[in-house]
């Protein structure tokens, strides 16, 4: 049962993951850390999730990561990302990442048929071209329609369009359905293999994860006894926290890194 976290409350759950020796805090970025916005690339995280996020990557033992939908390539840009970020970046749902102190990091390749992005988007702009305000998004993997500004009735016939093409010409490729977004990857990943990634990496004993999405839930899914899964806004989730907004989870950053750092003393 997912319970809603006020503000300024304390929470069993906060308490236990703030003391946990090695931790890592994973936060979806679009609709987790930034608000959503008309235009994907103009995605910023809000400042005072960032001031948060800084303060905990000072704590010991304490690691950052973004586990985003983004390709790698768009979640530095919207990220701010610098080559001497404290802030590890898992993109395409856990297709590809990056550490800080190693940079990129190998994943094994699953190649797609030579040609087949060019020809997945070739067969998709004509559709989205066709239906008001609904947008491509090339990903390194795949696709993005985003349909964040157009009408409900614009939105279901590209998606429907887009689903019939898929199935006759792409059938094997993943489907991942999300606000006002439709995505498909040739890559299997998903952000449950994200979190399996930074628990390795990090020899982590306790991981925060954070999203706002469908997509997200699949990390949620694994996360295991002594973790914590916070849901930003509505919707079924397999979260024990949930915060209304951004704004609220910046808030519960600051309650874990007070616990965390008091705890250090």
């Amino acid at each position: 049962m997912t319970r809603t976290w006020t503000p300024g409350s304390a929470d069993e759950a906060l308490t236990a993951i703030a003391g946990t020796p090695r931790l890592v805090i994973a936060l979806d970025f679009d609709g987790t850390a930034s608000p959503l916005v008309d235009e994907p690339m103009a995605a910023r995280a809000l400042p005072e999730v960032k001031t948060q996020l800084d303060r905990l990557a000072a704590l010991p033992d304490t690691f950052i990561a973004y586990v985003s939908g983004r390709s790698m390539n768009d979640l530095q840009e919207i990220s701010e990302h610098t080559a001497d970020s404290l802030v590890a970046l898992a993109g395409s749902h856990g297709a590809q990442y990056w550490f800080p102190g190693v940079g990129d990091a190998d994943v094994p390749e699953v190649p797609a048929a030579e040609g087949a992005l060019d020809a997945l988007w070739a067969a998709a702009q004509p559709i989205v071209d066709r239906h008001e305000n609904v947008r491509l998004e090339r990903k390194t993997f795949g696709m993005g329609i985003h349909t964040r500004l157009a009408t409900p009735e614009a939105e279901t016939a590209a998606f429907a369009e887009i689903d019939a093409m898929m199935a006759e010409r792409f059938p094997h490729w993943r489907r991942r359905a999300g606000h006002r977004v439709l995505e498909f990857s040739s890559r299997a990943e998903g952000k449950d293999a994200a979190i399996h990634a930074l628990r390795g990496h990090y020899d982590a004993t306790g991981i925060v994860f954070a999203g706002d999405d469908v997509t997200d839930e699949d990390a949620m899914r694994v996360l295991q006894p002594g973790d914590l899964g916070v849901r930003v806004g509505p919707g079924e989730s397999a979260a024990t926290l949930r915060v209304e907004n951004p704004q609220q989870m910046a808030a519960l950053l600051g309650a874990l890194v007070a616990e965390r750092a008091a705890g250090r003393e």
